[in-house]
């Protein structure tokens, strides 16, 4: 049982470790889900220094003395406790965030997380040693059973009750009881005597590389001696495995960033990547090739046909569905094959060292890869390419028609990728990639005519449109028509000023093409706060709100957030927060501790206004909740789409103020902000997305 609860537990902390830091430095770089994606590539990378420190560490030292370096490496881990990340490395603004990203990790969770990395493979070699005739397999799927249980739990018995600080805390103390158990275990391991014959019987089969002897080392230590692996055999094993890690960082992106824009969407496709490991490595038979060729298949082809068929694009139904389906069925056969060709236990941690790399190349490829390389998100049709080509000689060794088939299935998949990338520069001005996502320019109608209109997107969110002609070039569009909650807010300000001093002080957070810049005049001041340098480059580029605008309009580049604490008092007439609508929502700039450091940025009589149009998150209890607690008055301005208006979108705005009277001026476009029952308070502690989901929308 000792063996088990060691593995179980560092699993379980693994995988809950995840989400848990991953939370904390979330706003710190925008929110965006290339955080997440990021630190995958930092926990892959780590997973591979864990799996080489396991491959090499017994080879050199042995079976002795390898535990006792081991307890070492366990007690100084100890030493980085409690996981709370330093706030000496919130961004200033403008650093490269990749690079930032992985250095923070290391510093708040890098020796711990290699420890724990190791236990899965260093365990099993241990127990393969001390128990000859039992299969140490079964508790690598024990290990991604207790990691799927700690993924699941997070989100719903975890973040909706418990703090981020108490969950730090909270996973450090159950850390220190770990290393209590694994230090307990290593001492056994080191004092207990190694078989004189190491090959043991783990496999009912004989296996085709057999294993010599365990040789005396010095000291009466005991080396392990591995037989040579065929290297085909090591590659097909990091070739498997990376297709599974492309896949699913790919599958995450596709559906955060180009179908809905839902954070919680990160953890199902990586619940279902940990359930094939799972079932593949049972050792119960759950993978069989006849079975899943089929699938492999069908699911395939589905999920080309979505990445072209733009009618389901914003079916969240569907496309999580095919997607997340289809990422099982893959990686079933991906991991299935890999168990099928798996080497007898003396091999098991080199084994593990070569699943490992896999992963990490796949998670390199799409975090840094892909960005740098593609303008859109080419790895899906990338990683259902490798998988398809992994599939070639699966699908021979099942029917030999079906090679053809399979050879069939590549080509389409290459046929789909072209095709998409075709769809992706549709139109398009011009089509840039960055950490923060994929942003398009696209034009319609001819340039010459009045209706011609530029827009800018990212992903599949409208980030802002201008109709460059002399006629209309000038007016504010889409969320920020006069109609708005913001133009509203706008021009309550203006008339509420003295004639002598008209002069508007508007802040925003988010630039988008630059639309509040239509509604300065001469005199007027305009801070815009945007964390993308990108979209900066884009709007002044393509669009001309920022170069036409009367008043002086400055952008600061960086974490609105961080640049307002740092920045004195603006004394803002209005400062809009416009930041929900899409991508991953930064939920720092949406807290009571957000709330009232934005007040202070804000006139005695001024408006705090949040853009809270959002297709599945109900964003206003949230702010009702923290207005009650912060004494201020709020109303909700909806504004719904007028058919006669092209330049007009509908949007939903909260406008927040000290006093009600500062909102007696919208009249009867605003509804009372109304609390509801039950809504939790969202603090820098302690926020989560389930209490404002949109079940129906």
């Amino acid at each position: 049982m000792h063996f088990y609860a060691v593995v179980a537990l560092s699993a379980f902390l693994l995988f809950l470790v995840q989400p848990l830091i991953a939370k904390q430095i979330l706003p710190w770089f925008g929110g965006s889900s290339a955080v997440w994606t990021t630190c995958m590539l930092f926990f892959q990378g780590a997973l591979l220094l864990g799996y080489a420190y396991s491959d090499v560490t017994p080879r050199a030292l042995g079976t002795k003395r390898q535990p006792m370096l081991h307890i070492v490496v366990a007690l100084l881990a100890l030493l980085v406790l409690p996981i709370l990340a330093p706030e000496s490395w919130k961004p200033v603004g403008g650093e490269e965030p990749i690079s930032r990203i992985l250095l923070l990790l290391a510093v708040t969770i890098g020796l711990p997380y290699v420890l724990l990395s190791t236990t899965s493979p260093l365990i099993q070699s241990y127990f393969a040693r001390l128990h000859p005739g039992s299969d140490p397999y079964r508790l690598f799927a024990l290990s991604n059973a207790a990691s799927l249980i700690a993924l699941v739990a997070y989100p719903l018995v975890i973040e909706p009750f418990v703090g981020t600080r108490m969950q730090a805390i909270g996973w450090s103390v159950l850390f220190a009881v770990f290393v209590l158990l694994l230090v307990s275990l290593a001492w056994r391991v080191s004092r207990a005597e190694a078989p004189s014959n190491l090959v043991g019987t783990a496999t009912s089969t004989p296996h085709p590389n057999p294993l010599p002897k365990g040789e005396r080392g010095l000291d009466g230590d005991y080396t392990v001696v591995a037989a040579t692996l065929d290297v085909k055999v090591q590659l097909r094993w990091i070739a498997l495995s990376a297709a599974g890690s492309m896949l699913l960082l790919a599958v995450s992106n596709h559906i955060t960033q180009n179908v809905a824009s839902v954070p919680l969407l990160w953890i199902l496709p990586l619940t279902l990547y940990l359930l094939t490991f799972i079932l593949t490595f049972d050792g119960t038979g759950w993978y069989r090739r006849h079975i899943f060729a089929g699938p492999f298949f069908v699911m395939v082809i589905g999920m080309c046909y979505l990445l072209v068929e733009k009618d389901f694009q914003f079916d969240l139904v569907i496309q999580t569905s095919v997607f997340c389906i289809g990422l099982f069925v893959v990686c079933m056969v991906c991991h299935g094959e890999l168990v099928l060709s798996k080497p007898a236990p003396q091999n098991l941690t080199r084994f593990y060292l070569l699943v490992s790399i896999g992963g990490a190349l796949g998670a390199l490829v799409v975090s840094v890869g892909a960005p740098l390389l593609f303008s859109t998100y080419v790895e899906t049709p990338l990683a259902l390419l490798v998988a398809a080509l992994l599939f070639v000689p699966v699908a021979q060794a099942t029917h030999p028609f079906l090679q053809w088939v399979a050879v069939a299935l590549a080509i389409g998949v290459v046929g789909t990728g072209a095709w998409f990338v075709k769809q992706e520069h549709n139109n398009a001005v011009e089509v840039t990639r960055n950490f923060y996502g994929v942003l398009k320019v696209k034009s319609y109608d001819d340039p010459k005519s009045e209706d011609y209109l530029v827009r800018l997107v990212h992903g599949a969110i409208l980030h802002g449109e201008q109709y460059p002609s002399e006629k209309w070039k000038l007016q504010p569009t889409t969320y920020y028509t006069p109609t708005s909650g913001f133009g509203r807010a706008v021009n309550l300000q203006r008339e509420a000023s003295p004639k002598s001093n008209n002069t508007q002080r508007i802040g925003m957070i988010g630039l988008g093409v630059g639309t509040v810049a239509a509604y300065c005049r001469e005199g007027d001041i305009c801070r815009i706060y945007e964390i993308n340098a990108e979209v900066e480059r884009l709007a002044r580029k393509h669009f001309t709100y920022l170069s036409d605008s009367k008043g002086k309009v400055s952008v600061i580049l960086g974490d609105a957030r961080l640049s307002l604490e740092r920045e004195a008092s603006n004394q803002f007439n209005v400062l809009a927060v416009d930041a929900f609508s899409g991508d991953s929502i930064p939920m720092h700039l949406i807290t009571q501790e957000a709330v009232r450091a934005f007040m202070g940025q804000v006139s005695g009589n001024g408006i705090l206004a949040y853009h809270v149009s959002n297709r599945f998150l109900n964003l206003p209890p949230v702010l009702a909740e923290i207005a009650e607690k912060e004494k201020l008055a709020g109303i909700v301005v909806e504004d719904p789409a007028q058919k006669d208006n092209t330049l007009h979108s509908s949007s939903t705005w909260v406008l927040l103020a000290r006093n009600a009277e500062a909102l007696q001026g919208i009249g009867e476009a605003g509804t009372p902000l109304v609390r509801v029952e039950g809504a939790p308070l969202w603090t820098d502690d302690f926020n989560n997305l389930w209490s404002v989901i949109k079940w129906k929308h």
